[in-house]
C-alpha cells in the first residue's frame, strides 16, 4: 500500500490521471482480503494486483472508463466454469470499487503518502456505493462524502482506526446502513537487532522489504558500520540492554538477539521480556537456550515472561545460510503478528487469507447491482 500511494503521488505530482480499485467485499477462498487495491495510470502504467491475474486485464478496461468519465463504478467478479468468461478461478466472490484518483478527484491520495513518509498514522476512509473516499489523520482531513453528515461519522470511524500497532487493518463498516472500508497505516512496525553478526545483515534486509524500519546495534565500533549494515535505518554503537532502555518499544517492535553472548544476552532480554514488545526472538543453541533460560530465572524473570521468548529463534525452514535463517526469522516474527500457525498451508484446513487480528478476512457484502 505504501509504495501504491507513493506512486499515486508522484503521477498527481506529473500530472498524470489516474484511477484506483479496491476490493470492498469478498466471500468464500476469495484471492485478495478486503482493502487490496491496485492502481492505473492514463500513461498505461499499473502497480499493484489484485487476483493474481484473473481480472487485472478487465480491470484495466473498467479504469479507462472511469478516468474517461470521473465516475466510480463497483463491480462484481465470481467463480467462472468457461475459460472466456472473466472471473474468479478460486471459487470465492469479490466486490471491487474503481475511483476516479487523479489529483482533482482524490487529491487527498497525496497527503496520505506524505503522512506516511513522516511516520504519521493515517486512515483512508471509503463509502462504498457513493464511491467517495476521505483521507484522515489525527488532525487534518482530505475529502468529502458530499454530506457533511456523512464527513462527520466518516472523520470519527477512520480516527478510531488510528491508534492501531499494526502496519495495515482493514475494516468493512456501515454508516447508516451504507458500506464503509476504512484502511488504515500506523506508523511502520519497528526491528531491533542486537548483534553485528552475519545473520544481522540479510534480516536487516529482509525485513526493510517488509516494511519495518530497522535499528542495528553492538557495542563494538569496528563491527556496527553504515559500511557494513548499509540497509538500517539506524546503526548504533552501544550495550544492547542500554540501547533498548532508551528507546520507546510498543506492540509493534520486534527484537532480535544474536548476539551469543550472555554478557548482553541476558540483561538485554530481562528488559525485552518484560517491555510491550510483540516479538523477541535470541538466537543460540538448544544448550545455549538452556544456559540462557536458566541465567534469566535467576535474575528473576518468570515462567510467563519467558514464555514469550522465541529461542532457538525462527521457525524450522531447514535454513542452513545466513539469508534463509533471516526468511525463518521474518516468518516467526510475520506468523506472531497475524495469528499464523507457521504450518504448511497443505496440512491445514479453512480460510487461507486471515485478517489483522488473525480471524479470516472475508466479509459479506451487499449486491452491487
Amino acid at each position: 500500500m505504501r509504495e501504491i500511494l507513493h506512486q499515486i503521488a508522484e503521477w498527481h505530482r506529473t500530472g498524470v490521471d489516474c484511477a484506483v480499485a479496491t476490493i470492498v467485499g469478498a466471500r468464500g477462498s476469495a484471492p485478495c482480503p478486503v482493502g487490496g487495491v491496485m492502481v492505473f495510470a492514463d500513461t498505461g502504467s499499473v502497480t499493484g494486483g489484485l487476483t493474481g491475474g484473473c481480472i487485472e486485464s478487465d480491470l484495466w478496461h473498467v479504469a479507462a472508463a472511469v478516468m474517461a468519465t470521473g465516475r466510480p463504478e463497483l463491480r462484481r467478479y465470481a467463480d467462472i466454469d468457461a475459460a472466456e468468461a472473466v472471473g474468479l478461478v478460486c471459487g470465492g466472490s469479490i466486490d471491487v470499487l474503481v475511483q476516479p484518483a487523479g489529483a482533482r478527484q482524490l487529491p487527498g491520495l497525496a497527503a496520505m503518502s506524505d503522512a506516511i513518509g513522516a511516520g504519521t498514522p493515517v486512515s483512508l476512509v471509503t463509502l462504498v456505493d457513493r464511491g467517495r473516499s476521505m483521507v484522515v489523520t489525527a488532525d487534518a482531513v482530505a475529502g468529502t462524502s458530499g454530506e457533511p453528515r456523512l464527513d462527520g461519522a466518516m472523520v470519527g470511524l477512520a480516527r478510531a482506526r488510528l491508534g492501531g500497532n499494526d502496519t495495515t487493518t482493514t475494516c468493512p463498516e456501515s454508516i447508516d446502513g451504507e458500506r464503509v472500508v476504512v484502511r488504515s497505516i500506523a506508523s511502520p512496525p519497528r526491528l531491533l537487532v542486537y548483534g553485528a553478526v552475519d545473520f544481522a545483515r540479510p534480516l536487516i534486509r529482509a525485513a526493510t522489504a517488509l516494511g519495518f524500519t530497522t535499528t542495528l546495534c553492538d557495542p563494538r565500533s569496528v563491527f556496527a558500520t553504515t559500511q557494513r549494515f548499509p540497509e538500517a535505518d539506524e546503526v548504533v554503537v552501544d550495550r544492547p540492554d542500554r540501547h533498548l532502555e532508551s528507546v520507546d518499544v510498543v506492540p509493534s517492535t520486534s527484537i532480535c538477539l544474536l548476539t551469543h553472548d550472555p554478557r548482553f544476552d541476558v540483561p538485554t532480554l530481562v528488559i525485552a521480556l518484560r517491555s510491550t514488545a510483540g516479538y523477541v526472538g535470541a538466537m543460540g543453541s538448544r544448550r545455549t537456550h538452556r544456559d540462557r533460560v536458566g541465567r534469566l530465572r535467576a535474575e528473576g524473570v518468570t515462567d510467563s515472561e519467558l514464555g514469550r521468548l522465541c529461542s532457538p529463534i525462527g521457525l524450522d525452514l531447514g535454513a542452513v545460510t545466513p539469508a534463509e535463517t533471516a526468511v525463518s526469522i521474518l516468518a516467526e516474527i510475520v506468523a506472531r503478528r497475524r495469528g499464523g500457525s507457521g504450518r504448511a498451508l497443505a496440512a491445514l484446513g479453512g480460510p487461507i487469507h486471515r485478517g489483522h487480528n488473525g480471524a479470516p478476512d472475508v466479509v459479506a457484502a451487499a449486491d452491487p447491482s
